[in-house]
């Protein structure tokens, strides 16, 4: 099931609603006080939701995760039960677990495969890939390691630990969200209508992302890097290049919207995961925008164990985003993706930032655009036959410079690119800043006309997105996939 889908819209959610506000009062009616009852029948509701949700296409790795949540529940009493070296072992034990799942079930098929290519004669395990797998483990491993600092205590109860690792809003596609986050909201939370409207609005934000701008970048996308990838020009690749960029932001910043969203609706506050990166002005800097989950988690749970900036800084960077490379996929352009970055990374810590100073700031913008956008071939073709032919028409190796294909993606859709450039930047907070520095001393007015805003924003953005979908091809988020 997919967040932006018409089922999801207007049978999922208004199901899970009805029954979520039910249980709320059940929780009252049970309370009486005792804060270990205020949440229980919203438990119970949520976790049932998200076992259907990640079931409908899928059911057999229900099973899976539940498998998996039932070690890191046994792995983390034990962590919180042993103290010296049998902790130690407990949590060795809980990590080579989940990574060895996620191995087989994400990494198989590429080595075996490998091996194939360099002679060695294995049979392909030809595994299917569960969704969702690269992030459920990331938040178990968040856990034991959580738990193993003290950072928070072991879970006790199996149900409760279920819903952190399988809640619906972020299971398949982030963001990564980490024990010691939402650890105190999962037994004891509450709502306001603010944030309920507050969520309805941010969920609704992610929706426009996806299917207004996301899912027509899409369709020039595939039309010059798919479809016309063997009669490719220089500019119908910069065209292609650059509709994925915008794709992928949209779609994957529009899901963790809809993500932390749905989350606040429900009494739970994810961190931010998408920080406008385009506006970055420097590769170290994008990087602390995008994924901003992501980048926080291999920081803090590799990079700073591993020495951080102490000791082997150099070798350190290149370790994690090898690692951040596979784990976006099992193929090895995602690796050589990994590296490209730890390779500006090092060249930007050690050369650039020595004279950035001295450097415009204009010049230092698009210098990050033009690394992002080139790095994005790397993330979009895993055959590395199409990925020549689409960097030799890149940098003007192609026979033909543009056709009138090019022109027609431009003019035909000229708001798209317009509306696309203007999202990617902190546009709404220059007008919410605008908007309060002009009524400043006019409270009863600035509530009003930011209600209306929001109100009307919304009625636009459901209506479209509706009207979008109906009878959609495609409209799969990209980080499914991973």
């Amino acid at each position: 099931m997919v967040f932006s889908d018409l089922l999801f819209l207007f049978v999922f959610i208004p199901s899970f609603a009805i029954c979520y506000m039910l249980a709320a009062l059940g929780d009252k009616a049970m309370s009486k006080g005792a804060i270990e009852k205020r949440v229980l029948l919203k438990n119970i509701v949520t976790v049932l939701f998200s076992l259907i949700f990640y079931g409908w296409g899928e059911p057999v790795y229900v099973f899976l995760m539940l498998f998996c949540v039932f070690l890191n529940y046994l792995s983390g009493l034990g962590i919180d039960h042993f103290e010296g070296r049998r902790r130690k072992v407990a949590l060795a034990l809980g990590l080579v677990a989940n990574l060895a799942i996620l191995g087989t079930f994400k990494y198989a098929n590429l080595f075996a495969q490998t091996l194939c290519d360099i002679g060695i004669d294995v049979p392909l395990p030809n595994i299917a890939l569960p969704i969702g797998i690269s992030f459920y483990t990331f938040q178990s491993i968040s856990y034991l390691v959580d738990v193993y600092r003290k950072q928070s205590p072991a879970q006790r109860h199996f149900g409760n630990l279920l819903l952190y690792i399988s809640m619906f809003p972020q299971l398949v596609a982030g963001p990564i969200v980490r024990y010691d986050t939402i650890a105190h909201e999962i037994n004891s939370r509450t709502v306001s209508a603010s944030d309920v409207a507050e969520g309805i609005f941010r969920f609704l934000i992610g929706l426009g992302k996806k299917v207004i701008i996301a899912n027509q970048f899409s369709e020039i996308a595939d039309q010059f890097l798919t479809d016309g990838i063997n009669n490719l020009s220089t500019v119908g690749a910069w065209i292609g290049i650059f509709a994925y960029a915008f794709q992928i932001y949209f779609d994957f910043s529009g899901y963790s919207d809809m993500a932390i969203g749905m989350g606040r609706c429900m009494g739970f506050h994810f961190n931010e995961n998408f920080d406008h990166p385009y506006a970055s002005r420097s590769i170290t800097e994008f990087w602390r925008r995008w994924h901003i989950s992501l980048g926080s988690f291999f920081r803090d749970y590799l990079y700073i164990p591993l020495g951080g900036n102490r000791r082997h800084q150099m070798v350190n960077i290149l370790i994690v985003w090898t690692l951040t490379g596979l784990w976006h996929g099992a193929s090895w352009n995602f690796m050589l993706w990994g590296l490209y970055f730890g390779a500006i990374l090092l060249v930007e810590k050690y050369l650039i930032f020595r004279f950035v100073e001295k450097i415009p700031r204009l010049f230092m913008h698009l210098y990050t655009c033009a690394i992002v956008l080139i790095s994005w071939g790397l993330f979009y073709f895993d055959n590395f036959e199409l990925l020549g032919k689409f960097y030799a028409s890149l940098f003007g190796q192609s026979a033909v410079v543009a056709d009138i294909a090019e022109e027609s993606a431009l003019t035909n859709n000229f708001w798209l690119w317009v509306a696309a450039v203007v999202f990617c930047l902190p546009t709404r907070k220059y007008v919410a800043n605008l908007t309060e520095r002009l009524l400043a001393k006019h409270d009863k007015t600035l509530t009003f006309v930011n209600v209306s805003a929001r109100t009307i924003a919304s009625l636009i953005i459901l209506i479209l997105s509706v009207a979008l979908l109906v009878g959609a091809t495609n409209n799969a988020f990209i980080y499914t996939r991973f």
